[in-house]
């Protein structure tokens, strides 16, 4: 008899000790707008027609060519792939960017956690505003950093201040970090390059990594003649600044999970090390497809999409009477609308009430707004208009439908 058998028997072992709880770092709150995109595919397989406006996807995405057999490649990258993004921000923004610094992540979400582990310890500050796209909030609550949320608003255009930092450093002490969307996610404000000036002034003035998130560069509605027109990134004014974007948004390759970070010097060994052990390489099939991005042909084809989501603004901006429904932030970029359910609140008691309802009763998807402000969010709901012009024309007609009934 094996001398082994009492610890292999189970019947051996009466009494089993209960597996140890899930770790502390896991208990955040889940991405709303993914479980209601998980409600919407059970309802169209159960033969509901529905119009989604939750998630931040457009329609229109560009179809692989012929890839090539794929292996690993650098953990930060192809030297083709960064030296391309390099050359993307000569292009738009008259940037020089050593390709060294561009950093290829496994999407911009593989990005912030890898530019969070390197940059932050746990205990440190980090400032956000809020409303405020959650995955921030909860991958830093997640690696043991203290988020110091900015309680925004139409005074300040939804987007932090020096003096909304000054106070936070008041009342919670020194930050480490600042974290900034522009165009932002939910709301759709842009920082305007004085406003960007002052908060990249703020941050170098004490030593707080500035921490820009530009992945909805591209997606803006202002001037054409308006040489900041795409956006002004954090890296024209700072060489220091972390830049994060992603080909999603913009290139319309949310499915290929690929992202970039522009790093200063000081952290491109740090993630280097960090996604050598994460993530081993991006993906090289999304890297092969993606130098595509950068041709005339491609900057031709997404500009014309964007058009389409301009139009697509255009129409819920023209029925915000017929909504009637409370202030809504300006929608400067992305493709987003966030705005307070003013009058709607008193019939459906929330924003969360509201979206279960439309949902069910009129196959229309929208997001309410506690994922990006759990102080104030489920009085507000976003609307996504990245699905496009006849999308938001038939939702606008079931929103309006639903409200009279």
């Amino acid at each position: 008899m094996s001398r082994y058998r009492g610890a292999m028997d189970p019947s051996s072992t009466p009494h089993s000790a209960p597996p140890p709880a899930p770790s502390d770092r896991s208990r955040i709150p889940p991405f709303q707008v993914m479980r209601i995109t998980d409600a919407i595919a059970r309802r169209r397989a159960a033969g509901h027609d529905v119009v989604s406006l939750c998630a931040g996807e457009p329609s229109a995405r560009p179809v692989p060519g012929s890839l090539q057999p794929a292996g690993y490649t650098g953990p930060l990258g192809t030297a083709p792939l960064r030296e391309a993004i390099a050359g993307h921000y000569r292009g738009w923004y008259g940037v020089a960017v050593d390709p060294a610094s561009v950093a290829v992540t496994t999407g911009s979400s593989g990005a912030f956690q890898l530019v969070f582990l390197a940059a932050f310890n746990p205990g440190d500050r980090v400032a956000l505003a809020s409303p405020g796209y959650p995955a921030y909030r909860n991958i830093l609550t997640a690696l043991g950093v203290q988020v110091i949320e900015l309680q925004t608003g139409p005074e300040t255009r939804y987007q932090p201040t020096p003096a909304l930092l000054d106070a936070a450093e008041v009342e919670f002490g020194a930050l480490r970090g600042l974290v900034i969307a522009s165009p932002a996610n939910p709301t759709g404000t842009m920082l305007g390059r004085d406003e960007l000036t002052d908060l990249v002034s703020w941050c170098g003035a004490r030593g707080v990594r500035l921490i820009s998130d530009e992945i909805y560069h591209g997606i803006t509605f202002g001037d054409p003649a308006d040489p900041d027109r795409r956006g002004v990134s954090a890296r024209a004014l700072d060489p220091g600044a972390i830049v994060i974007n992603s080909f999603s948004k913009y290139w319309g390759m949310t499915g290929w999970r690929l992202g970039w970070a522009l790093l200063p010097e000081d952290l491109i060994a740090p993630m280097e090390a960090l996604a050598s052990n994460f993530a081993l390489s991006p993906p090289a099939p999304a890297q092969e497809m993606a130098l595509t991005a950068f041709t005339p042909e491609t900057y031709a084809e997404r500009d014309a999409i964007v058009a389409d989501f301009a139009r697509a603004r255009q129409l819920i901006l023209d029925a915000e009477r017929d909504l009637d429904w409370g202030v809504a932030a300006p929608a400067d970029g992305a493709f987003y609308y966030y705005s307070d359910l003013g009058p709607q609140l008193e019939r459906f008691g929330s924003a969360t009430g509201y979206a279960a309802e439309l949902l069910e009763r009129a196959d229309v998807a929208v997001v309410p707004g506690l994922d990006f402000d759990p102080v104030a969010g489920d009085r507000a709901v976003r609307l996504s208009y990245a699905a496009g012009e006849p999308a938001i024309v038939e939702a606008l007609e079931r929103i309006l439908r639903f409200q009279r009934r």
